[in-house]
């Protein structure tokens, strides 16, 4: 299965950041349904904020993923940071947050079930402000 970027819907879109995230893309054995997502951060973009109130205030679902171009930095539940670059495939495991200082293009694969709560945990939030 394929789908080009354009026809991926966008489950969040804010100034600076778009989200795009298609459902029922593939299977991971032991997760269930997987999500494919497309995520653009602008610069300066940092989702801790949106994460509160969630387990840890991280988002606790993991990914499979590639940065496109841009890079990344995690930060993880015990205060460790990776950064990643453009052109690297990564796996974030449970416990997370991202933020982009220069803005990113990346490409995620998530389970369904545990994503999709982030992502409306982060709509939530959104609308609240």
């Amino acid at each position: 299965m394929h789908i080009a970027k354009s026809d991926i819907p966008a489950a969040v879109s804010v100034p600076g950041a778009v989200a795009r995230q298609i459902t029922g893309f593939g299977d991971a054995t032991g997760y269930g349904k997987m999500a494919g997502e497309y995520f653009s951060f602008g610069a300066g973009t940092d989702i801790a904020q949106l994460l509160l109130g969630l387990e840890g205030n991280l988002c606790q679902s993991p990914h499979w993923g590639y940065v496109l171009e841009g890079g990344i930095t995690v930060t993880y539940a015990d205060g460790s940071t990776e950064a990643i670059a453009g052109g690297e495939l990564f796996y974030l495991p449970p416990g997370h947050s991202v933020a982009s200082l220069h803005g990113a293009e990346i490409v995620l694969f998530s389970p369904q079930n545990e994503h999709c709560a982030v992502v409306e945990h982060i709509r939530k939030q959104l609308a609240a402000h």
